[in-house]
């Protein structure tokens, strides 16, 4: 018999995350790391916990995650949309709570791209009259 998982991918930035919950007692990995030495700060923890907190599941899950490019602020925001998806995939009721919080919206915000003619996405470079 297969073991039984639910899976999610979530994308951040340039960050994309592929999380896998697994029955078990809570245990975070990632990339092959704990949850605490991937995550040095108490608020990129804080923010991924949130669906599982806010669902009441934290403790019935472990959960593995693959992560890739972006730095760690982007990297989080994409296990967070992970973890929620998979979590809907899990039980569909799930949905509305995390829905209403903005768990299941994927962050579009990204980095300009420069323009030619440009210093950067926006800046000129100095003008001169003469």
């Amino acid at each position: 018999m297969a073991a039984v998982q639910y899976y999610g991918t979530g994308r951040r930035k340039t960050s994309t995350a592929r999380v896998f919950l697994r029955p078990g007692n809570g245990a975070v990995t990632i990339n092959s790391r704990t949850f605490e030495k991937f995550f040095p700060t108490e608020a990129l923890r804080t923010q991924i916990r949130q669906p599982l907190v806010l669902t009441e599941t934290g403790d019935k899950f472990d959960i593995l995650a693959t992560v890739a490019g972006g730095g760690v602020s982007g990297q989080a925001g994409a296990v967070r949309l992970g973890i929620a998806r998979a979590l809907v995939e899990y039980n569909a009721e799930l949905r509305k709570s995390l829905k209403t919080e903005g768990l299941l919206t994927r962050d579009a915000r990204a980095k300009e791209r420069k323009k030619y003619g440009m210093a950067g996405a926006r800046k000129r470079f100095q003008f001169s009259k003469r």
